[in-house]
């Protein structure tokens, strides 16, 4: 019996390794055509191989071709796009509610006295220029002497009259009426003007331009900016609405906030008017009658 029994594997790889052979003959003259010699484990691994390969092809064409969109659930271009769009406005919602919720907060803040955060969407940088130190190091001052030197030789005093020249043949609109309180002072920090008006004026464009700024700062309060032609920036402070928005484009006279008093530098219902050229403030009073 044990012998029988150590004798059972090897009869199994006798039969898997015996030699087959297959032989194609011709069924009216019954000549051998061809014949295929084989064993089992031949064919098994040869059907295995083949199996295998089926495999592979079927994956790489579900994986790299548009096939895999037939496969039932499977989404195709159009719904993919429609997904990755809804993603980005979800995404976008998302940060407008954290928005809208920050801009309720403050002004509940602001109603109640307190101190308003910072909005998230707020690009209007505040810095203490006290805090700023300068450093000028032995190039730089190299660098001053030599285009001091150079700037004597220049025309620039003559491009700066004709620049002034300019400015003076614009015709300014008269952005309030009202009574000049404090004057131009860029010795004291005050680049602007103040002016008192009848409650609820409208506060009007000086020239025509496009709206670079318009938001709320703790400081100055609603604040509106606009850029215009020749370098010039004209600058609104202290309102207690704002009419347009970044981006728009205004003509002169156009209404574009209400006289307030808004912002922890205020001292009463005012508006602050500024009025630069190339990074330069310029005293409003010598180019617009008040």
């Amino acid at each position: 019996m044990n012998n029988k029994k150590e004798k059972r594997p090897w009869r199994l790889l006798h039969k898997l390794t015996n030699k087959y052979r297959m032989v194609l003959l011709n069924e009216d003259t019954f000549e051998e055509v061809g014949n295929i010699r084989l064993t089992r484990l031949n064919l098994i691994a040869l059907v295995g191989i083949l199996m295998i390969l089926l495999i592979a092809m079927i994956f790489s064409l579900i994986a790299y071709t548009n096939i895999r969109e037939l496969i039932p659930g499977y989404p195709d271009a159009a719904m993919r796009q429609d997904i990755r769009q809804n993603a980005m406005k979800v995404d976008s919602l998302a940060y407008e509610l954290v928005i809208r919720d920050q801009y309720f907060d403050n002004l509940k803040r602001i109603i109640s006295g307190e101190m308003p955060e910072n909005y998230m969407n707020d690009t209007t940088g505040r810095v203490d220029a006290r805090e700023i130190s300068f450093l000028r190091s032995s190039n730089d001052a190299l660098l001053r002497q030599q285009v001091e030197a150079e700037e004597h030789f220049r025309l620039s005093a003559l491009d700066e009259v004709q620049a002034n020249r300019n400015l003076y043949d614009m015709h300014f609109f008269t952005p309030v009426n009202g009574i000049i309180t404090r004057s131009f002072d860029p010795m004291e920090g005050h680049f602007g003007i103040d002016l008192v008006a009848v409650p609820n004026e409208v506060v009007k464009a000086t020239l025509d331009g496009t709206v670079t700024m318009s938001t709320w700062t703790l400081e100055t309060g609603y604040v509106i900016q606009i850029q215009h032609d020749n370098s010039l920036i004209s600058v609104y402070k202290h309102n207690a609405t704002l009419f347009k928005s970044v981006g728009q484009k205004v003509v002169a006279g156009d209404a574009i906030a209400i006289v307030g008093n808004s912002g922890e530098f205020t001292t009463g219902p005012h508006l602050h008017f500024e009025l630069w050229h190339d990074r330069v403030p310029l005293n409003p009073v010598d180019y617009i009658a008040f």
